[in-house]
């Protein structure tokens, strides 16, 4: 256990060092010379104050690498207290042949996969992550070697060892690709929270159970391990965590997990370590979409992580949003409507109706 311990300390002061060091840049980047403080003498508020609040629990900026990173504890049972009321837990599943299935298997699926995301109501959040990181270099090639017996069949091992190696090289360069469930519910107490949280989980798994598609929770190291991988992408340094190091240490679950720094300078790119990042955000409006499009984005052979954010609606306010559209569309259709006339259609007549089908639909299922 003590050289785990060196290596710890030793990464908790190259965090320590690089925040002093991104603290001095920040103080000599011209950008940052502009007053942030009222005539008061107190730092201003806003838009940042009320966002860093929201993510870090503080409105000044985060201080340290650890500090960037917006939980504040991680649990064993795998629950993870990210604010004072905001309680998450993860659950990983595996794939089911779905391009391959007959159209009524297609159809089946596709309804249970609808059953499952409308579980989901307006007191749980939910995200659905597809993560492709690079494994170990060392552990792959453990894992492919096939030890000899010092029997005739050695020259057949060397040889399939070899052909594996070679396919793995050509393949997908070491790529691993997981799949992940992420809910978060509100509740006072890790007590209460517990309790719904087992209850939802329970269903989730049950729900995939019935699509055939394998899934269990993670546990609180797990978890851990997943957030290194991402915040390590290249694979090259082993996750290494023990939960009676953290009293012993007096460190927290962060300083296993956090990369040497982060810069988000850049409005378009970031720095994590020695690592570049960029985040996209994709909002498709369209009548249509292919069953192959996600599929698409999970397919890139590169360490991309893709995420997709699910926030149900409660009815009445969907309804409210629905009223409000058509309100707008009539708004459109006066100021348009010129326009439309010596364009020869009617600018409002499809969209309104399609609107007006949804709104219909909320009310008939209302009553």
């Amino acid at each position: 256990m003590q050289p785990k311990t060196r290596k710890q300390q030793k990464r908790l002061s190259a965090n320590v060092r690089q925040a002093k060091e991104n603290r001095a840049d920040m103080r000599n980047d011209p950008k940052n010379k502009k007053n942030t403080k009222t005539p008061s003498g107190k730092p201003s508020g806003g838009v940042f104050s009320r966002l860093a609040t929201k993510l870090f629990g503080r409105a000044d900026k985060p201080q340290s690498a650890q500090q960037s990173i917006p939980y504040r504890e991680m649990f064993r049972d795998g629950i993870c207290r990210v604010n004072d009321k905001l309680f998450t837990k993860t659950i990983t599943f595996g794939d089911i042949n779905y391009h391959l299935a007959q159209n009524e298997d297609k159809t089946q699926i596709f309804e249970g996969w609808c059953d499952l995301l409308n579980y989901f109501d307006s007191s749980i959040g939910v995200q659905i992550s597809s993560i492709n990181q690079y494994g170990n270099p060392d552990e792959l090639m453990k894992s492919i070697d096939i030890p000899m017996r010092g029997d005739d069949k050695d020259s057949l091992c060397v040889e399939l060892g070899d052909f594996i190696r070679g396919q793995q090289s050509k393949g997908n360069n070491g790529l691993i690709k997981t799949k992940y469930v992420t809910f978060g519910i509100e509740a006072d107490n890790l007590k209460t929270a517990k309790l719904r949280v087992e209850r939802v989980e329970t269903d989730i798994v049950n729900n995939y159970k019935t699509l055939g598609v394998p899934a269990r929770s993670l546990s609180g190291s797990e978890r851990l391990e997943v957030l290194h991988g991402m915040f390590h992408p290249d694979g090259r340094e082993k996750f290494q965590f023990n939960w009676k190091d953290i009293p012993r240490t007096g460190q927290s679950t962060k300083d296993c997990i956090a990369p040497t720094s982060f810069d988000f300078r850049d409005g378009r790119v970031f720095r994590m370590g020695e690592h570049f990042g960029a985040v996209s955000h994709l909002q498709i409006l369209a009548p249509e979409l292919t069953d192959r499009m996600l599929a698409d984005f999970l397919d890139l052979d590169s360490a991309v992580t893709v995420t997709i954010h699910i926030k149900s609606i409660d009815q009445s306010e969907a309804i409210k949003t629905i009223k409000r559209k058509l309100s707008d569309l009539d708004k459109m259709k006066i100021e348009e409507q010129k326009k439309a006339v010596r364009s020869g259609y009617d600018m409002d007549s499809e969209t309104r109706s399609h609107i007006t089908v949804i709104l219909q639909g909320l009310t008939t299922v209302g009553e």
